[in-house]
């Protein structure tokens, strides 16, 4: 069996970003592997560590600056990786037409990717991608076990939690919960040099954005800069309450 995974790069949760001009200015801003996208990754390492999986071949999709993921994934473990190097943004609808065709090419039996993007903040990739390849999907996976060609395990579901049973191929959303991602150890970031990272031009995938980019705003809020009399903590408390509700608006 052969897996494909996807890697997004995006700011640290707790980086600081600004806006300049109409573009959001990372540079300078700490940029990681998408959360969820690093649980398809580690994902896949146990399902191989768990034998069956021939091959785990890693892609982005990005500028040149998407290689540091694409080096992070392969000191974790996978085997290779493809970089489809562009400056263009790609919605999610028309990067699983890169997704399918690199899925195609490659051979997988399996697709895994995060169950939401948190540079796009949607869940519609991995259906885009099954749509297009024409594969059964799994959302919200938080157990996966490969028995043969046959692939078992639970994802959650609007009432809650269920089992499921499906023939590969398949397309698989990871989330939190489903494990806990490994770091990579430095002879594995030292035989990481080393392993394959393919480039391949956008242009012979014959994709255009469908979303146009128009520009950004990050949404700011004035300091209240109010200083609460601390010497009766019961009033003080009760200040503090009524400030959060009524004037910062965060608690109804």
């Amino acid at each position: 069996m052969k897996i494909l995974t996807l890697v997004r790069q995006v700011p640290d949760a707790e980086a600081r970003v600004k806006v300049s001009g109409d573009r959001v200015d990372l540079d300078g801003t700490t940029l990681v592997i998408d959360g969820m996208d690093e649980y398809g990754v580690e994902e896949a390492l146990r399902l191989r560590e768990a034998g069956g999986v021939e091959e785990i071949v890693a892609l982005a999709v990005g500028p040149k600056k998407v290689e540091d993921a694409l080096r992070t994934a392969l000191a974790m473990g996978v085997d290779r990786a493809i970089h489809i190097e562009t400056d263009e943004r790609f919605d999610a609808v028309s990067l699983s037409k890169i997704v399918a065709q690199i899925a195609g090419s490659e051979g997988s039996d399996l697709i895994l990717l995060g169950g939401q993007e948190a540079d796009w903040d949607s869940q519609a990739l991995g259906a885009a991608s099954a749509e297009r390849l024409g594969w059964p999907q799994l959302t919200w996976t938080n157990e996966l076990k490969v028995e043969g060609d046959t692939l078992t395990g639970r994802h959650d579901v609007d009432d809650g939690n269920e089992g499921f049973k499906v023939a590969l191929p398949a397309v698989v959303t990871a989330q939190q919960g489903l494990n806990e991602p490994r770091y990579p150890t430095l002879p594995n970031i030292m035989k990481a040099k080393k392993k394959e990272l393919r480039k391949d031009d956008v242009g012979s995938f014959g994709v255009q954005p469908a979303v146009e980019y128009l520009g950004a705003e990050i949404q700011t809020r004035a300091r209240l800069n109010k200083m609460i009399d601390g010497k009766d903590p019961q009033a003080a408390a009760e200040q503090l309450l009524d400030l959060l509700r009524n004037e910062a608006k965060v608690l109804a």
